[in-house]
């Protein structure tokens, strides 16, 4: 054996004479004998091996002299391999970045949010992850998840403050090092069933757009290495984008919650007998993902028995949401405007007025509906503020137009508009709608309106039909008409006169229940 000085410092033991096999180490030695074996080589000759010598990294590099023998160039690998090292597990840190952000933002549920974040955790970052939301009351919602296990949704009533950092984090605080931390501080709850006495603890939090949405607990077993420094900053990473996800459900449920609310008040309602007079109503907003509109109806009975209740049925002009603000704003301005019920005219000079005197730039058209049971039959009074005009279905199939004609509402300084009385036996039936209804384009070539002449036909058929029915059946008309193609809201309101004679409880004078 011959070397060169620095081969004699890594190898102080290859002196001449030595055999290699007594002075390197097991792979350079396995390597130098199959460069020498024929039946071993592979015919490359200068193909490297790898191995370590004295804690550091080196690549053996060998030629095969004219003489047969091998010569080994050992060249130093250890901050090449450190380096490669360090980029493969960035490259993975980076890909689980990107799976987290893409798993936790693919949905807006806060549990789903949460059990994402436990799961992910437990399988990449530590043996068991805990997610705690803020506090409701007295309780913790916790979400633990044993690695290989499923996510299992808990409520706590402790104190976070009894754990050290877990109140900190809540509240949005930089998180404790974990070196601080006494592992054996987790409480009972913290640690599930089975898991062993706990080695290494980091508490961090989740944060959120402007408050704290939680904390992320890892735990490693007492036989798991320990938590290093940059293993707890890449947690850190990994929490800012689970409190953002978390975050964002938690805004997003709140925001439903409160769209509910006001949907509630801007959802047309649901109309039944009032007063001995039957009323129906539908209603389909312009696209199928809204609930609101522009149309609106609402049927507001009487204070008195024995005194007309008022109907209303409008359409603002636009779609979507902010016409149905506006719907809000004039549905409870006529409400307001109950007491002067019996003066049609004025009522809708009032609102013109308050409509030009607020913001929106938008008008309205609506008809007023005044009905009364008068024994066996129903008194109207109609009229119309730029509205098509009402249809009287009777008895005998015949469909006739109110004569009632007025201005639309939010656009001139004053409303002119003219009131018809109608009465309707039993039976017969007053249809007030919208002019989505009959500016319906589709038929067979697409392109064809409903039209009032169409929907007069339509309504011939429904002589002595049920308010319900007459209603279901205008608008299946009218889709069918559509064939799913686009369209404006659509709102239809029935005023009938029952056939069926109800008997009162108290002299034929109960509200809702009348002598015929």
């Amino acid at each position: 054996m011959r070397r060169n000085d620095a081969a004699g410092v890594l190898l102080p033991r290859a002196t001449p004479g030595t055999f290699l096999a007594d002075a390197a180490p097991g792979w350079l030695s396995a390597a130098h004998d199959a460069c020498q074996d024929p039946a071993r080589s592979t015919g490359e000759s200068d193909t490297p091996h790898h191995g370590a010598i004295g804690g550091r990294r080196f690549e053996a590099h060998p030629s095969v002299r004219e003489d047969g023998t091998v010569a080994w160039w050992l060249v130093d690998d250890t901050d090449h391999q450190l380096a490669r090292e360090a980029l493969r597990m960035e490259r993975e840190r980076t890909a689980f970045l990107a799976k987290a952000s893409s798993s936790l933002l693919f949905s807006l549920n806060l549990g789903r949010c949460m059990e994402v974040t436990a799961q992910m955790a437990a399988e990449s970052l530590a043996d068991v992850a805990l997610v705690i939301a803020p506090a409701r009351g007295h309780r913790l919602p916790v979400v633990t998840c044993v690695r290989g296990g499923s996510p299992v949704l808990s409520q706590q009533t402790v104190d976070p403050d009894d754990v050290p950092g877990l109140g900190e984090a809540l509240r949005g605080f930089p998180p404790v090092p974990s070196r601080w931390i006494d592992p054996s501080a987790a409480p009972e709850w913290m640690v599930p069933q089975g898991l062993g006495p706990v080695g290494s603890l980091v508490i961090t939090p989740l944060p959120g757009h402007g408050v704290p949405a939680g904390a992320l607990v890892l735990l490693r077993r007492a036989k798991s290495a320990a938590f290093t420094e940059e293993e707890e900053v890449f947690a850190r990473l990994f929490a800012a984008r689970a409190g953002a996800a978390m975050s964002a459900a938690r805004l997003y449920a709140e925001q439903t919650a409160i769209s509910d609310i006001l949907m509630r008040d801007l959802l047309p309602p649901t109309l039944h007998q009032v007063s001995g007079v039957d009323f129906a109503g539908g209603y389909r907003p312009s696209a199928d993902h809204e609930r609101v509109g522009g149309d609106f109806y609402d049927v507001h009975p009487a204070a008195i028995d024995g005194e007309p209740s008022l109907v209303t049925l409008g359409d603002v002009c636009g779609k979507g949401l902010e016409a149905a603000v506006l719907t809000g704003k004039i549905r409870n301005t006529l409400h307001a405007l109950l007491p002067l019920a019996d003066d049609h005219t004025r009522m809708l000079n009032l609102l013109n007025k308050a409509l030009l005197n607020s913001h929106h730039t938008r008008f309205a058209t609506l008809v007023l509906a005044s009905a009364v049971r008068r024994g066996s039959d129903v008194d109207l009074r109609l009229t119309s503020g730029g509205h098509p005009a009402p249809l009287i279905i009777r008895a005998d199939g015949t469909v006739e137009e109110a004569d009632t004609r007025g201005t639309l509402v939010g656009a001139m300084p004053s409303v002119s508009a003219a009131t018809a009385a109608v009465s309707l036996s039993p039976g017969e039936a007053c249809v007030l709608y919208t002019d989505g209804i009959t500016e319906a384009k589709g038929g067979p070539l697409g392109d064809a309106l409903f039209g009032e002449e169409r929907l007069m036909r339509a309504l011939a058929e429904c002589a002595g039909m049920p308010a319900e029915g007459i209603v279901e059946h205008v608008l299946m008309l009218a889709a069918q008409w559509l064939g799913g193609r686009r369209h404006d809201d659509m709102a239809v309101v029935v005023i009938a006169a029952p056939r069926a004679r109800h008997l009162s409880a108290v002299n034929g004078g109960s509200r809702g229940r009348y002598t015929g």
